[in-house]
């Protein structure tokens, strides 16, 4: 890779000698201006006001218009020479938890290559402090006319530097955010996580750049004289009346993109698991009662044979109308055919009696 600048790592009394190295490239398609009419190339042309002439790029340099208007001019040795310590040098000025570099700031992003056999030993040195340290360094450089900020990392075996904006060149989010007080429900969170979840996460190795291959395809097709292909028709969006219902659907088509379709039905069982799990607690209770008459069922036969056994105490009760007879059960009335027998042919004889 070719370095764009050379110079030197300043970390305390050691010198790293460096080159800086881009760490990025753009795959963006570049087009040319063209007269629509018969295709010629549109070109500027750069002209000298003073010989009224064209003029090479070897032939044109920089200046600093004042305020009345004259030109200053300002030579590449005249900015070599700043009074300034980063001029040739990346000057580390401190060392900052990594989670301290606000993201806005964030700016274009270099590898700095050793600058030869003798910076190896330096260079790895602070390559392994910085992983050691779990921290990143702060530095000030020089690059294209002006002084900038960086941050250093570790990025492999390698050194990156990140460009940072200066703090007074990030602008605050005024007017940016709703001005009116919206309040955001539970449920709308649930079902945000929801889909946040179903989404889930992303190996940033599988995307791509899905214009410029469309880009592609159309000057190719062009290019052999045949039509372009068509864009895919999209369904006309439309206002969100419900935000409720819109996220469900998000849900709902995140699990089928996924191949994880859910039923409506199971949804709204999960929706309404806690006032389920309310109506299902007379219903355990019923299970008991149940039981216990079950149980009174079978003790019935018991209470009929013990009965049976001492005629002497049913013809008591039954002259009596005692109060045990009252309270019988409907369990007891089902008690079986061969103890109501027995039952019957005691009381019989007791009425004629009577």
């Amino acid at each position: 890779m070719r370095s764009i600048w050379n110079g030197a790592i300043s970390f305390g009394l050691v010198s790293i000698p460096i080159k800086l190295v881009n760490a990025t490239e753009s795959h963006s398609i570049s087009f040319r201006q063209i007269h629509t009419q018969d295709g010629g190339r549109i070109r500027y042309r750069k002209f000298c006001e003073v010989e009224d002439r064209e003029v090479t790029s070897s032939e044109i340099g920089k200046g600093y218009e004042d305020a009345d208007g004259t030109i200053v001019p300002i030579t590449d040795e005249d900015l070599a020479q700043l009074p300034i310590p980063t001029a040739k040098t990346i000057e580390i000025v401190a060392f900052v938890p990594a989670d301290r570099i606000d993201p806005l700031q964030m700016d274009q992003a270099y590898y700095l290559a050793a600058g030869g056999a003798p910076a190896a030993k330096p260079y790895t040195l602070l390559r392994e402090a910085l992983k050691r340290s779990n921290k990143v360094a702060i530095a000030k450089y020089a690059l294209r006319g002006r002084e900038r900020l960086g941050m250093l990392r570790v990025v492999g075996d390698a050194i990156a530097m990140h460009g940072l904006l200066w703090p007074d060149e990030v602008r605050e989010p005024q007017g940016v955010a709703p001005d009116a007080d919206v309040k955001v429900r539970d449920k709308e969170l649930d079902l945000a996580d929801a889909l946040m979840d179903t989404l889930g996460e992303v190996d940033l190795e599988d995307l791509h750049d899905e214009y410029r291959e469309a880009v592609e395809e159309v000057i190719a097709a062009k290019a052999a004289g045949e039509a372009p292909p068509e864009s895919p028709s999209r369904p006309a969006g439309g206002k969100v009346l419900d935000l409720m219902a819109a996220l469900e659907n998000s849900v709902r088509a995140a699990k089928e993109s996924r191949g994880e379709t859910a039923p409506p039905e199971e949804e709204a069982e999960v929706r309404h698991l806690p006032r389920k799990t309310s109506r299902a607690a007379p219903k355990t209770t019923g299970g008991k009662k149940s039981t216990s008459t079950t149980k009174k069922t079978q003790a019935t036969p018991r209470k009929s044979t013990s009965k049976t056994a001492e005629p002497t105490k049913k013809t008591t009760a039954s002259r009596s109308g005692s109060t045990a007879a009252k309270k019988t059960s409907a369990a007891k009335k089902t008690t079986t055919k061969k103890s109501a027998s027995t039952t019957k042919k005691t009381t019989q004889p007791r009425k004629r009696s009577a």
